[in-house]
């Protein structure tokens, strides 16, 4: 059987719209895209010096 109370104490509500997309853009992701073109400058970087 459900425990109500237990269950009022677990609850947190869900963040806002708003505050759902500043979480978001506030975070430092890396996209694959980002770790292309990483290893492109190391490669050529690399080609430069050897």
């Amino acid at each position: 059987m459900i425990n109500f109370e237990e269950e009022l104490r677990k609850f947190h509500p869900s963040l806002e719209v708003e505050e759902v997309e500043e979480a978001i853009y506030n975070q430092d992701l890396t996209d694959v895209a980002d770790v292309l073109v990483g290893m492109m400058k190391a490669a050529k970087e690399e080609e430069e010096q050897g």
